[in-house]
């Protein structure tokens, strides 16, 4: 009985991405992966001690060659915006990378971001680079600016307006 309604309930949510406007689907066991509007989510069961050892997702980041830092680091480096956080923004899994993702999308700039609950390792790494202890995360043009209060604080001050000014004209189409 267990196995059919997690049957349905992933058929369900398989069907609910499907349905987002410009969303365009891929699955592998043990993973979902999802692009929305040109951005690539994936979600991904964390290493359940309950789940065979064939069946457990692997870890995308060892057989990339580099090291979790360099990682992190190249994120930031290609990214305006990178977010580490709780889920995905089309998705977020806490109310604190709910707000920083409503928050960035106020100013139409393009969001990166990594699920830090897909990677306990990863999360410790952005953890070390960072010498901040939660999430979400956020770095604009390569500087780690905090987490949702500080962006929600920068946002009702105008900084954070500024900060994204010439990442939001950026986004702007030629006329």
């Amino acid at each position: 009985m267990t196995n059919i309604m997690a049957r349905s309930l992933s058929s369900a949510l398989f069907k609910g991405f499907a349905a987002l406007p410009s969303a365009r689907l891929s699955t592998t066991l043990g993973s979902v992966s999802f692009y929305l509007h040109g951005m690539q989510f994936s979600t991904t069961v964390p290493n359940d001690p309950d789940t065979h050892e064939d069946f457990r997702p692997a870890n995308k980041f060892e057989s990339s060659g580099l090291s979790l830092k360099d990682i992190v680091e190249q994120d930031i480096k290609d990214n305006p915006v990178m977010i580490y956080m709780k889920g995905v923004p089309e998705l977020p899994r806490c109310g604190f990378s709910s707000l920083a993702v409503r928050v960035l999308k106020e100013y139409h700039v393009p969001l990166s971001a990594r699920n830090i609950l897909e990677d306990p390792e990863l999360k410790e790494a952005v953890k070390a680079f960072s010498h901040w202890p939660t999430f979400p995360q956020i770095f604009i043009k390569g500087e780690f600016i905090g987490g949702s209060d500080i962006i929600l604080n920068m946002h009702q001050a105008g900084e954070l307006k500024e900060k994204l000014k010439d990442i939001a004209a950026n986004q702007k189409k030629p006329e």
